[in-house]
């Protein structure tokens, strides 16, 4: 099993490139089954969760070709139903794939997914729409089991609770459902956006693309002819290595962003006295003359990304004073704290809330990682830790983060895999 080793110390420069969005890509995948053609789709960031999909549509009857950050995808020749455990329990994405494979064929078989355990993400939302669709659906030794013989049709849908991957699945359902759609309460998350407009460029008619409201006009069962598309940054990605640049107060680049989608993490840092500078497509970080202390409250689209909240508690561990993490999103994402705690760092946990005192002196430990993001805010303590730290379990960075080590060596950290 692979590690990564970092001695700590190095100040940090120069420039990185960011990948394409996991979390944009895996929707994308998915909605490839809703197509009679055959589609490209680039800037798709070579990780494991994408080569699992990619895995999973081969098993299900898709045909591909990927190389260089491009797939080039037929899923019209899908022939199979059915998502079978063995290649789905390690990724929860794999439930995007309810929604196209039930509206396209009537009936599908999905089993309940794995991923990382940050916490409880309930798809009784997504099967609470699909039965307001008309979807007949029952759990069979692990799988989800749904039909609508007739197809789905359209429904008006209030999610209880803004859920990303249930909007996404609701929205491929509702695509190639019979009549309109109106749902309520729809994530804003970019990656939503950009599935509301690759499918609305195939003719699907969408209204309220990047509000909390869509009316769609499904196609009642005709496919749809995809156009070929471009994947958008990935915003999460993008503000780790700011946070990398930060937290060893450094000058570094971040290149192929898409700034506005990155607000709540540039003002973040701004308010931690960090010099940010923002044009079409980069952004640059500049070092800050003290590290200021600062309290983040995690919330949907556009709040601050809970996704972004375990690199920013590594980072205030190097900020002067008291900084307070609450997060009210997943009630099981501060797993990170404990190994943070391993290499010195000072954070009480009170339920959802963390309080970080900083600044501390880190020291290089052996830790484990425990979920993608965790793995991240590893990976930055260790970049200021006196020593040598190791992160063990790193498959889950694997999930989420291209070419991490190369890109870490880029800016000049001391970052490398080895074999355990």
């Amino acid at each position: 099993m692979d590690y990564l080793q970092i001695k700590g110390g190095s100040k940090l420069n120069g420039k990185v490139k960011i990948s394409g969005a996991k979390n944009a890509a895996l929707p994308l995948l998915a909605c490839t089954i809703l197509s009679k053609n055959r589609v490209t789709m680039k800037n798709v960031p070579n990780v494991k969760d994408i080569n699992t999909l990619l895995k999973l549509l081969l098993n299900l009857g898709s045909k591909f070709n990927y190389e260089k950050n491009c797939v080039d995808i037929d899923s019209s020749t899908i022939s199979n139903s059915m998502a079978n455990y063995d290649i789905v329990k390690t990724m929860r994405a794999s439930i995007l794939t309810l929604g196209p494979l039930l509206s396209t064929f009537g009936h599908c078989e999905v089993s309940l997914p794995g991923g990382c355990a940050i916490g409880q993400r309930p798809i009784d939302l997504h099967l609470k729409a699909l039965e307001l669709m008309g979807a007949e659906i029952e759990i069979k030794q692990g799988y989800i089991v749904a039909k609508a013989k007739k197809g789905l049709k359209g429904a008006t849908i209030v999610f209880d609770k803004i859920t990303v991957t249930g909007s996404e699945n609701i929205i491929m359902a509702a695509a190639l459902a019979k009549g309109r759609s109106r749902i309520v309460n729809v994530a804003k998350e970019p990656e939503v956006i950009q599935l509301c407009e690759v499918l609305k460029e195939a003719g699907v008619d969408i209204e309220g693309i990047g509000t909390d409201e869509l009316i769609i006009e499904g196609t009642d069962r005709e496919r749809l002819n995809l156009k070929d598309f471009s994947v958008i940054p990935d915003r999460i990605e993008a503000g780790t290595y700011l946070c990398a640049g930060a937290i060893t107060n450094s000058g570094i680049t971040v290149e192929d962003v898409i700034p506005e989608h990155l607000e709540a993490v540039v003002t973040k840092l701004e308010e931690m006295g960090f010099g940010l500078y923002v044009s079409k497509d980069k952004i640059m970080l500049k070092p800050a003359k003290k590290i200021k202390s600062a309290d983040i409250i995690t919330s949907e689209y556009p709040g601050f990304p809970t996704d972004m909240q375990a690199q920013f508690m590594a980072l205030m561990t190097q900020a002067e004073g008291v900084s307070i993490v609450e997060e009210r999103l997943f009630e099981n994402r501060f797993m990170h704290v404990s190994e943070l705690q391993r290499m010195g760092a000072s954070i009480m946990l009170r339920g959802n809330s963390a309080t970080i005192q900083g600044k501390i002196k880190l020291y290089g430990a052996d830790v484990m990682a425990t979920d993608l993001r965790a793995s991240s805010a590893l990976i930055l303590a260790g970049l200021v830790a006196e020593g040598t730290t190791k992160i063990h379990r790193i498959y889950h960075l694997d999930r989420g983060y291209e070419n991490l080590e190369e890109k870490f060596k880029n800016l000049g950290a001391d970052v490398v895999r080895l074999k355990e």
